[in-house]
C-alpha cells in the first residue's frame, strides 16, 4: 500500500468506528469533537480493565502515523 492509501483506510476506519459512536443512543446529540472525546474516554476506561497502558499506546500509535504520514524523525 503506498502512503496514500494508507492514510484513506485508516480514515475509513476511524471513520467507521466514530459512526458507531454517532448512532449510539447518546452519540446522535453530540458533534464530531465531543464523540472523538467519548471514544478516547472508552479506551482509557478499557485500558484501565485490561491493564494496558494507555499513554504508551498513543505514543507507539503518535509514531506510526508519522511514519505513515511520511513525517517520521521530523519535528
Amino acid at each position: 500500500m503506498t502512503i496514500p492509501d494508507v492514510h484513506d483506510a485508516a480514515v475509513q476506519r476511524a471513520n467507521e468506528a466514530l459512526r458507531t459512536y454517532t448512532l449510539s443512543g447518546e452519540g446522535w446529540r453530540h458533534g464530531p469533537g465531543e464523540t472523538l472525546r467519548q471514544v478516547l474516554t472508552d479506551l482509557l476506561h478499557w485500558c484501565d480493565d485490561t491493564q494496558r497502558d494507555f499513554d504508551a499506546a498513543l505514543e507507539r500509535a503518535r509514531i506510526r502515523h508519522a511514519d505513515e504520514s511520511g513525517r517520521a524523525g521530523t519535528s
